[in-house]
């Protein structure tokens, strides 16, 4: 490497500021992509605005931030020019920059760019501890326009720098209005700062033509990638199992109960099944024994999300449709594979798919047990189609069998030994119901309500719109869920509760078409085909009467009550209508979870309700308010890297007990795309991140137990129903445990009780 001295980097930049000198020489910095466009530092510190953080320039032009992220539930900084940046290119390129991190802890990013349209294009990457890289976001390309059925694609151009990956919004913004591009952390436990440099434009001149071909082995693991614990024979991974039998045990660690509760701690009334309980100012399940209860555990061990679209086909008319009184969602069927006499007609209905395997089997083969077919996806390369479960293919390799019983009997075993042998309370939600009647550790039911009863939309229906509860028919299919759920679960004390629907989008805290949305479409419908439009209107006669009291309190000029109830469509709101939304979307929510609530207490009366699993970015206050006033147990999915007290302050106000139902964190160094919705920069980052998580769980009073999502990776090439391709999974997709997470679990779990009950005792 060549060194300069202040007085050349001035003669060659032709300047005698230091740092302008600086900046000139980061272009002769050598560069596997081609520069478009530097920014000086000047120019960037005229756009930096800073969220929670403090930012400067030292005098060689590196940009410092510190982020305040310990007590701001959100930090960060943006650029953000006073006019916006044109960014039209002919060719592909990238938004690029170099970020140094000098602590001891990774940081997890989300980034946006935005486009004075207001569209947004979203991505998150990890910064990896004491590190100096090069990051990349593409903006522009080729591969942003094919629709893969992978949440976050292979890398389309061979560059040395890491790549910022996808998450959600537009793909295509507006390149020549480009408002703004910010960085921030949210909800993360300390402090996280940074040095920035050279912040440019660059080409990418490499493409990559087989960037989407052969990226699976047999194995279902990535074929152009190594990675510890990677497999390449049966032998191989048949002795990896042998060497795990030996380390597991078949009981639970010392000082449990029978269903896992603190056997050390105080005992309370026993009622034979699981229930809540405040004890010194902080709420616990209790076990049917009476003892106090934390259900830490890990969500979706099941087998029905291991399956990835192969991209093949068969004719329709072999295909059974979905029955009219069905009652599992099609991403919760095992593998349902196409019937036999499907197979000749089978054919290639996607290219693009078919090429990313290395060796799919023969339908002759035995392996070919593990295929199966999804009628509909949510998101992906084709509606509908042929799918391979490289997850069950190696369970029966590691086995050494093809009997559908035997694999399931064996992996029911192996799973529940090391949930008892990794210290974990209790399994999540979305445990195969084949784990009901095992009666080793405590578990949650859970189904979804579907059918054909109406439905409104909050205006953002990301999983599908949302029901009409208004709607007898809601009533009924709430009734044939439950009742299907109480059959399976037999009233068997090892059930905690039921978790009944996920994520819906309720709606978000914000601008009124987010926070109402529920309100405001359910507004432009026809009350005589809407059910919760006719609530609305009975809603609001009885507040206000007559038509010309609400006109005047709504500053509008409806004719009628009869032309209300037709429709309409409300763009601008005063206060007053503020405040009628509120009321009618609690009005909403109640009867939703009223609905609910009576049918789990008429079929499973001695069961917890645990409510519907909120998302962060889908609830508002009165719909949290809603399910407290019915649930048992309010749910929550929340995707940070540990409970802040800027976002969870209304845990107080509800004073319920409450679950986390989802969170996790996953790394790129496990041979998969996509690290999930939080990074971490290794297999031993993810663990100190899920002490972070679980520490935060601990200390919080409201919340009684946490699940991660989820038992199993992500398929390499998305899952079939959504493409989700995430390294979440504390098992690979041959079933290999992720040490460093699991020896992470381990230590939390072992001291799991006596460090809430003492963080308890605070709280009285």
């Amino acid at each position: 490497m060549k060194f300069f001295s202040i007085a050349t980097l001035n003669k060659i930049a032709g300047v005698t500021s230091v740092v302008a000198a600086l900046v000139v020489f980061n272009s002769f910095a050598k560069s596997p992509d081609t520069l478009l466009k530097r920014f000086s530092t000047q120019a960037l510190m005229k756009s930096l605005i800073a969220e929670n953080a403090d930012i400067r320039v030292t005098d060689d032009g590196t940009i410092r931030i510190n982020m305040r992220s310990k007590t701001a539930y959100q930090s960060g900084f943006s650029f953000k020019p006073k006019q916006p940046w044109n960014w039209q290119h002919d060719q592909a390129f990238a938004f690029a920059l170099n970020i140094k991190n000098n602590k001891d802890e990774s940081i997890h990013f989300y980034v946006t760019a935005k486009d004075t349209r207001g569209q947004t294009h979203n991505r998150s990457f990890a910064v990896p501890a004491q590190s100096d890289n090069g990051y990349y976001m593409l903006l522009k390309g080729p591969s942003l326009n094919v629709n893969t059925g992978i949440r976050s694609d292979p890398q389309a151009w061979k560059t040395d720098l890491t790549p910022i990956i996808w998450r959600h919004g537009s793909k295509n913004i507006d390149l020549s209005n480009i408002e703004s591009i910010t960085f921030n952390v949210r909800g993360v436990p300390n402090d996280k700062s940074i040095e920035i440099k050279d912040v440019r434009l660059i080409a990418m001149t490499e493409p990559d033509p087989a960037y989407l071909k052969q990226l699976l082995d047999k194995f279902g693991q990535n074929n152009k990638q190594e990675f510890a614990n990677k497999v390449s024979s049966v032998e191989q991974l048949q002795k990896l199992g042998i060497d795990e039998q030996s380390q597991l045990r078949d009981q639970p660690i010392a000082g449990r109960s029978k269903f896992g509760g603190w056997k050390k701690g105080p005992k309370l009334k026993a009622s034979g099944y699981f229930r809540t309980e405040k004890v010194n100012g902080q709420w616990w399940l209790v076990d049917p024994e009476g003892y106090l209860f934390f259900s830490n555990g890990i969500a979706n061990i099941r087998m029905a999300n291991t399956s990835t679209i192969t991209g093949y086909d068969y004719d329709a008319k072999y295909i059974k449709p979905r029955t009219p009184g069905d009652y599992t969602p099609e991403d919760s069927l095992g593998l349902n594979p196409a019937p036999a006499s499907a197979w000749p007609s089978r054919y290639i209905s996607s290219k693009l798919r078919a090429d990313m395997f290395v060796d799919l089997p023969e339908l002759n083969d035995p392996f070919s047990a593990y295929y199966g077919y999804r009628r509909e996806v949510h998101t992906g390369a084709v509606e509908k189609g042929e799918t391979y479960s490289f997850y069950r293919a190696n369970l029966a390799r590691k086995y050494g069998t093809h009997s559908a019983e035997k694999i399931d009997q064996m992996w029911r075993k192996n799973t529940i030994d090391r949930m008892l042998t990794w210290g974990f309370t209790s399994f999540g939600n979305w445990v195969d119901p084949m784990f009901y009647q095992s009666n080793r550790l405590p578990y949650f039911a859970n189904g979804w309500i579907i059918g054909d009863f109406k439905k409104v939309s909050s205006g953002n229906d990301y999983w599908s719109p949302l029901p009409d509860p208004f709607d007898p028919v809601f009533a009924q299919r709430a009734a044939v869920t439950v009742k299907q759920i109480a059959a399976e679960v037999k009233n068997n004390p090892w059930c905690i509760g039921v978790f009944i629907d996920n994520e819906k989008s309720w709606g978000k805290a914000g601008q009124p078409e987010s926070e109402y949305g529920v309100v405001i479409n359910t507004l432009s419908y026809n009350a005589t085909e809407s059910p919760t439009k006719a609530a609305f209107m009975q809603y609001l006669k009885s507040e206000y009467l007559t038509i010309e009291a609400l006109n005047t309190a709504w500053d509008r000029q409806f004719v009628s009550w009869d032309k209300l109830a037709l429709g309409v469509r409300l763009t601008d709101f005063n206060q007053t209508m503020l405040k009628d939304f509120s009321a009618l979307m609690s009005l909403y929510a109640e009867k939703y979870f009223a609905v609910v609530r009576a049918q789990v207490q008429r079929f499973m009366p001695n069961h917890l309700y645990m409510g519907a699993r909120f998302a962060d970015w889908g609830m508002t206050e009165e719909v949290r308010r809603a399910a407290a006033k019915y649930a048992d147990v309010v749910s929550y999915n929340f995707y940070k890297e540990s409970i802040h007290d800027g976002f969870w302050g209304f845990l107080k106000d509800l004073d319920k007990a409450s679950i986390i139902g989802e969170f996790h964190n996953g790394a790129l160094d496990s041979g998969l795309l996509n690290a999930g919705l939080i990074h971490a920069e290794s297999q031993a980052d993810r663990g100190a991140k899920y002490q972070d998580y679980l520490n935060s769980v601990l200390d919080n009073p409201y919340l009684v137990g946490a699940h991660w999502f989820q038992y199993i990776d992500s398929p390499l090439t998305g899952r079939a129903y959504d493409g989700e391709n995430y390294n979440v999974g504390f098992v690979s997709v041959t079933d290999i445990p992720y040490r460093p997470l699991v020896e992470a679990a381990k230590e939390i779990n072992t001291n799991l009780y006596s460090q809430r009950f003492v963080k308890g005792e605070t709280h009285d």
